[in-house]
């Protein structure tokens, strides 16, 4: 996978977003949420144990995307590395290979990414929900976006 992202960073969550995270993630573990809200689960890519974080996809064009919006956290180095990925909901599981798109890729997911989600991301962005695609130029650079697809083994 290519990681052409030439500024790595990072938005640390705060107290108040990891609160939320562990009750979100206790609802979806009940099976409770929007068809869009899944619990991911990657190996991590030193110690081996399995990580969760709760996400939103982006169902877009037939395709499924994760969309790094906090740029590079642990669980996009651990996809990276791993190339799979895991998305649970209740007693639902599904495996799924990740490619991670370059950054020419990226502006038409993070903008709709936006646009859907702005209540939980606009934060994150340095653009504001319903701008023009070309405004995505510089998220592109430091979010990172995964197509997810079912593995072929």
């Amino acid at each position: 996978m290519a990681n052409d992202n030439p500024m790595p960073h990072f938005l640390k969550p705060t107290a108040m977003d990891r609160f939320a995270g562990q009750i979100f993630t206790s609802m979806l573990k009940l099976g409770i949420g929007f068809k869009h809200n899944f619990i991911l689960e990657v190996r991590g890519r030193k110690s081996g144990k399995v990580f969760t974080t709760p996400v939103n996809l982006l169902f877009l064009n037939g395709r499924t995307y994760l969309c790094a919006v906090r740029g590079e956290t642990q669980w996009v180095r651990n996809a990276r590395a791993a190339g799979r990925v895991t998305l649970t909901k209740g007693s639902r599981r599904e495996d799924y290979a990740v490619r991670e798109l370059p950054v020419v890729e990226r502006p038409e997911p993070l903008k709709e990414f936006l646009d859907r989600f702005a209540m939980s991301v606009q934060r994150f962005y340095s653009v504001k929900k319903g701008a023009p695609l070309s405004a995505f130029a510089e998220c592109s650079r430091t979010m990172p976006v995964f197509e997810l697809t079912k593995p072929t083994n």
